[in-house]
């Protein structure tokens, strides 16, 4: 089949012939993109929120949330994001599915993390990359759409417990450390408040190299793995403040 850029004329290298005496377009003619099978991609968006003039605590932050609309997780709450195009940058995925569910656009927005175990998503091998940005919650307003039922804003707040007081039946890898987080949810208007356990799992503490591992080990009435992925926005977020 044809390439799948039109124009490829930064792949070409030494411009020399590969093992099968081929030249680059002589193998991209012949190249089965699906030979092997290909995982979908998403995006997702954490958006934190806070009052006033200035945010210098994680304390008094608020999350943007959506109600799932469709299958999986119907009736759960997500974070707004959705599958990429296929010829769209994953930045400009996450920005445009930020405003089609709930209609806030021109945020800044940092890559925080990918998510990708096999068994977050039923419908397919599912990644995705999660971006964060922050707003003051008086500049932005909220409207759902889109395959978003609803859409709001909740209070959090973030307990750390030792994984021994929790009775989990989670065994501790050599030479890491394992935190529990309780991620509570709460919208006073709605009389809406859920909570989930986030399990953290480190390796290389103070070193140059450091492995950490979210993993949502109660799901609350949080969809998927969306949890885990608010939790670990949130503790960059309180380094941050801690180190300026």
């Amino acid at each position: 089949m044809a390439s799948f850029l039109k124009d490829v004329s930064k792949f070409y290298g030494t411009g020399e012939k590969n093992g099968t005496g081929q030249t680059l377009d002589e193998f991209l003619k012949e190249y089965d993109p699906y030979r092997y099978k290909t995982p979908s991609c998403t995006t997702d968006a954490v958006i934190f929120a806070y009052e006033g003039e200035r945010c210098e605590t994680i304390e008094g932050l608020k999350i943007l949330l959506i109600k799932r609309g469709n299958h999986p997780s119907i009736g759960f709450w997500a974070l707004p994001g959705g599958f990429i195009e296929l010829e769209e940058n994953l930045e400009d995925t996450a920005r445009r599915e930020l405003m089609e569910e709930t209609g806030i656009e021109g945020l800044v927005m940092e890559q925080l993390a990918a998510y990708g175990d096999f068994d977050r998503d039923p419908r397919a091998r599912v990644i995705t990359t999660a971006y964060m940005a922050m707003v003051r919650l008086e500049d932005v307003k909220v409207r759902a759409g889109d395959d978003a039922a609803d859409a709001m804003w909740c209070e959090m707040e973030l307990r750390e417990t030792a994984l021994e007081e929790t009775k989990l039946k989670e065994k501790k890898e050599e030479g890491g450390e394992v935190r529990i987080y309780r991620l509570i949810l709460k919208n006073k208007e709605r009389a809406f408040e859920t909570e989930a356990w986030v399990k953290c799992t480190a390796k290389g503490e103070g070193g140059l190299i450091r492995e950490e591992k979210f993993t949502v080990v109660r799901q609350g009435r949080t969809a998927s793995d969306y949890a885990a992925i608010i939790v670990q926005g949130l503790l960059k977020i309180k380094e941050r403040m801690r180190k300026s």
